[in-house]
């Protein structure tokens, strides 16, 4: 085994010792973290208000609805439709919409806009006329205010386990983030790394370096050398880009300090008492949904999941590195049987992420070739909440010996593989080389 320790401390030193792993290693998340704050600044300061005019002749909305922080509403008694398309045809304003006169559920509401609005923004104008003029209909019916606001006040709905848990919206919320994020990521490191170890593999067998290396080790060895070189520089780089998250997320209150409490109260000093309380509940409910995630837990079983996924992948990788020469096109052909187990992963994972406990995502969860990711969606809704404590431990030894069964069945199709050229290999030969006895 000490050669195998060689062959990884070379693949892991002949890579971290490049400038590409510094600059995608540091310069990769903080121009991440640049490019989301400039998304996140204009989307704050963006000055994208829509400015509409409604033209109420038969005055159905004596209660003028409120304009909102990027919808301005300039109310008219009249108005022409030939002025009106005019101005919005100099852009003097965005939009303008006509009230029916009668307010009848069969009435039309027409807006005319200069530009094409988005999907959200339409349903939210539809939302905002359509309940307007329903509660004036229900007034209409002698239907007093107070009466209309409890009726339409709802009821609050908790979510609680057996156990006494409560489970909101916004824990589910927080969980579904973090759990599709966490395997999202792994979904890219099987690709990014698995493809990794088999374009070395496939330039050492281009360069026949692979031969002089076989001539004074084993090749099962220079497979599992690659295959924890390659995979130690993707744990340092995780370990890394962790620490910069840490740093960053600390330092956020010194970069922005709008961000903290003492400057918010200041801001949001002029806003009524209910709206800072509605926003303060707000806050706190996302804050305690946040603290309802097993940090520890989803960290830890992200590095068991990422080790158990890249060795799983890397051998296969490997092995059909080992197979094919220098023609891109038959490792692409090759890589197809691969790639599939991973694609299907990431579907199942968006299904568990919403519903952890289908028995989509408990398959998707325990069979190893897509446990990976998909056990990281449902992770993130806690333990025995999302995931029992058996499927589990289940997933976690299937995943080990799914990790054994594929690295011997690599490591022999790589005995064979890494010293045949000039053939193009088949998935039929690779499976005769496979069953090949010692």
């Amino acid at each position: 085994m000490s050669k195998t320790f060689i062959i990884a401390q070379r693949e892991f030193l002949s890579r971290v010792q490049k400038k590409t792993f510094l600059l995608t290693t540091i310069l990769l998340p903080l121009i991440i973290f640049v490019f989301y704050g400039f998304i996140i600044y204009f989307s704050v300061n963006s000055s994208d208000t829509l400015h509409i005019t409604v033209v109420d002749e038969g005055k159905v909305l004596p209660n003028k609805l409120e304009n909102k922080d990027d919808i301005k509403l300039n109310w008219q008694t009249q108005g022409d439709a030939k002025l009106l398309k005019a101005e919005v045809a100099a852009k003097k304003i965005d939009a303008f919409v006509v009230l029916p006169k009668t307010n009848l559920p069969s009435d039309t509401v027409q807006l005319v806009s200069g530009k094409t609005l988005g999907l959200i923004t339409r349903e939210r104008l539809e939302r905002m006329f359509n309940n307007a003029l329903e509660e004036q209909r229900l007034l209409g019916l002698n239907v007093s205010k107070q009466q209309l606001d409890s009726i339409q006040t709802n009821n609050t709905v908790v979510f609680t386990s057996i156990d006494g848990k409560e489970d909101n919206d916004v824990k589910a919320g927080v969980s579904y983030a973090v759990g599709y994020i966490s395997g999202f990521m792994i979904y890219l490191i099987l690709f990014i790394y698995g493809s990794m170890v088999m374009r070395g593999v496939m330039e050492e067998k281009t360069n026949r370096i692979a031969e002089v290396i076989v001539s004074s080790t084993k090749p099962f060895e220079l497979m599992m050398g690659k295959i924890l070189g390659i995979g130690a520089v993707g744990l340092v780089q995780f370990t890394i880009w962790l620490v910069i998250g840490t740093t960053i997320n600390l330092l956020l209150p010194l970069l922005f300090p709008g961000m903290n409490p003492a400057d918010s109260q200041q801001a949001t000093a002029a806003l009524g008492a209910a709206q800072q309380a509605q926003q303060s509940g707000a806050v706190a409910g996302i804050m305690k949904g946040i603290s309802t995630i097993n940090f520890p837990l989803v960290i830890g079983c992200f590095f068991f999941y990422f080790l158990g996924g890249y060795f799983i992948y890397s051998a296969l990788f490997a092995a059909v590195g080992s197979a094919v020469n220098d023609d891109p096109q038959d490792a692409q052909s090759l890589m197809l049987p691969i790639t599939m187990p991973i694609i299907f992963a990431i579907v199942i994972m968006t299904k568990a992420v919403n519903d952890p406990n289908s028995s989509l995502a408990v398959f998707g969860s325990l069979f190893p070739l897509t446990s990976p990711i998909v056990m990281m969606g449902r992770i993130a809704h806690g333990v025995p909440d999302g995931v029992p404590y058996w499927q589990l431990i289940l997933s976690m030894a299937l995943l080990i010996a799914g990790f054994i069964g594929t690295t011997w069945v690599a490591g022999k199709i790589y005995r064979t593989g890494i010293l045949m050229y000039g053939k193009k290999p088949t998935w039929k030969e690779l499976i005769k080389w496979a069953r090949k006895s010692d």
